[in-house]
């Protein structure tokens, strides 16, 4: 059934941003990241108190692909 939209504004996506209204087939990502960080990194609010004494990312990954997007176009 397709969607009735109103009135969308787009001030800014990122490069690698997927923007979807509606009724969508198939949404396929045309790039990939894989991010490491220690602990509380991604931490947010206020009056936060972290006590990491001895901390260590393991960045070791085993797999060579994580997931392909050759076949993204």
């Amino acid at each position: 059934m397709p969607a009735i939209v109103g009135v969308a504004q787009v001030i800014t996506l990122g490069s690698s941003s997927v923007f979807h209204i509606g009724d969508v087939y198939k949404i396929m990502p045309f790039s990939t990241a894989k991010t490491f960080s220690g602990a509380g990194s991604f931490n947010t609010g206020d009056s936060l108190q972290l006590q990491n004494n001895v901390s260590s990312t393991n960045t070791h990954d085993s797999d060579v692909y994580d997931q392909g997007i050759a076949l993204n176009a």
